[in-house]
């Protein structure tokens, strides 16, 4: 059985489990259960599906091939994922809460008035569709070099049917389906990369006492930079970028809070919250352990490390010497993972479209909001196609700095948003939100540009602490000359 074959036969397989998943967690599903899973979801199921929310195609792809330039250099940021967790949990889950927001903006529109709201939903907008359009990018990419390159099938079918397959599964239930269908996501992911790990070791030879040894002495598996503060790796940059990175990415993002708001009440949110941070380390640290094994493995074989890292766990998966079964864990991670985290993305798109930017519930009666809902959906997914296609031709650079990069850019202001609507009490001048927010992240470009120049001071992803705060100053500046709120 050739290997197409064997790819089209599991996704068919996975596919036909995820619409059966589907099918029994949206029966009864109305607009309240797209937006909200009408909040009956207890945080142990929750928690569990978190955990695959927060692990996309890029992470199965991406992260095993970063360790033969990057080392462990990523769990030094997934250490201030944790920290950056807490703060969600203890800081933002109870005002969101208390407010009972559909969607997160709608306090954007509380504290400072309807422009602010608007630019905190159109940044919104920007930063997931081209995160979620990276992230599936990838696994389109993966998919099109084992299947449809083979069956002569172009790059834009293979988009078109990916993303009529996600858009299927997710147009009737919303959160409700993502829930469980990230549940599943989470025990297939976890499932893949462990049974990996044991196939590659085995072929290398290794009994489980050997492969963790081999695994520590190797030179990929160096964990804390400290040397260098000007590198990308250092750690403080590393370690402070993840604790925003998270606060940004999923506290003040309305797919990953969707869920999260999925709870009963903010107590269980925030014992979802907790648990799936610290699970969610111990996760991103197997991906780590298989790259390094991946590593042994070409060097084993003498095969050359490929040209783009991203490569190399398919380079792997599919090479004549491993187990077939290594290929099949591989396309049912790959496919676990794509087809969860762009449905969440179409569910949140929609969602913060129709009530943010549209302010339907506001207008609409429910058969009618159904129906603008339903439109908004399948406009989400036009776009999001057209974005990936656009990312095919056009990328060069390994997946996950790529969407960090981006997240860097385009959830700077929304940080820098709420962070000054919370810790400071004097209103602004709400028309000029926009324009602080568009300048906020040019200026930040200038800035990491003028830092490389000059100083020879390479920015990572602390690059949004330099945007959020960009964004407060700004914010400052239009505050001039208005009264403190009344507490």
């Amino acid at each position: 059985m050739s290997l197409p074959v064997i790819v089209i036969i599991t996704i068919a397989a996975y596919f036909g489990l995820l619409m059966l998943v589907s099918h029994f967690a949206s029966r009864g599903s109305d607009n309240s259960t797209f937006f909200t899973g009408n909040r009956r979801n207890h945080w142990a199921l929750v928690a569990f599906a978190m955990i695959g929310a927060a692990i996309s195609g890029v992470t199965f792809i991406s992260v095993p091939g970063m360790v033969a330039a990057k080392g462990y250099a990523y769990l030094q940021m997934v250490l201030g994922f944790i920290v950056g967790y807490f703060v969600i949990a203890f800081v933002l889950v109870p005002l969101f809460y208390k407010k009972n927001l559909i969607s997160i903006y709608g306090y954007l529109e509380e504290r400072f008035g309807r422009s602010t709201y608007r630019a905190g939903a159109w940044f919104f907008f920007v930063s997931k569709m081209l995160g979620a359009a990276v992230r599936f990018f990838v696994v389109c990419a993966v998919l099109q070099m084992l299947v449809f390159s083979p069956l002569h099938i172009p790059f834009i079918f293979n988009v078109i049917v990916t993303i009529a397959l996600i858009w299927l599964y997710t147009v009737q239930g919303g959160v409700k389906t993502l829930i469980w269908t990230d549940t599943l996501k989470s025990f297939c992911l976890i499932m893949s990369v462990v049974l990996c790990i044991f196939f590659v070791g085995q072929n290398l030879g290794f009994s489980f006492g050997e492969m963790t040894s081999a695994i520590a002495d190797h030179p990929t598996s160096k964990m804390f930079f400290f040397d260098n503060p000007k590198e990308g790796t250092y750690f403080w940059k590393q370690f402070l970028a993840g604790v925003f990175m998270a606060i940004a990415t999923t506290g003040l993002d309305q797919d990953m809070m969707q869920r999260n708001l999925a709870c009963a009440d903010h107590r269980q949110s925030q014992k979802n919250m907790i648990v799936s941070g610290i699970i969610q380390f111990f996760v991103i640290a197997l991906f780590l352990l298989l790259g390094t094994l991946l590593v042994m493995f070409i060097d084993n074989k003498g095969i050359a490390m490929p040209e783009k890292s991203d490569e190399l766990f398919g380079l792997v998966a599919t090479h004549p010497d491993v187990p077939i079964v290594v290929g099949i864990l591989f396309v049912l991670g790959l496919i676990s993972a794509a087809y969860s985290a762009a449905g969440s993305a179409l569910t949140s798109l929609t969602t913060s479209f129709t009530v943010d930017i549209l302010g339907a519930h506001k207008k609409q009666d429910d058969a009618k909001l159904t129906k603008t809902r339903k439109g908004v959906h399948m406009a989400m997914s036009c776009i999001m196609g057209l974005v990936i296609i656009a990312f095919y031709y056009l990328s060069n650079q390994d997946a996950i700095s790529a969407v960090y990069t981006l997240a860097s850019y385009t959830y700077g202001p929304i940080l820098g948003l709420f962070v000054y609507g919370m810790f400071w009490k004097k209103p602004v001048h709400d028309k000029w939100v926009p324009a602080v927010c568009i300048a906020a992240p040019c200026l930040s470009w200038v800035l990491q540009l003028g830092l490389k120049e000059l100083f020879g001071y390479e920015t990572s992803f602390e690059l949004l602490i330099m945007n959020a705060l960009i964004t407060v100053i700004g914010l400052r500046l239009l505050s001039i000359g208005r009264k403190p709120q009344a507490a």
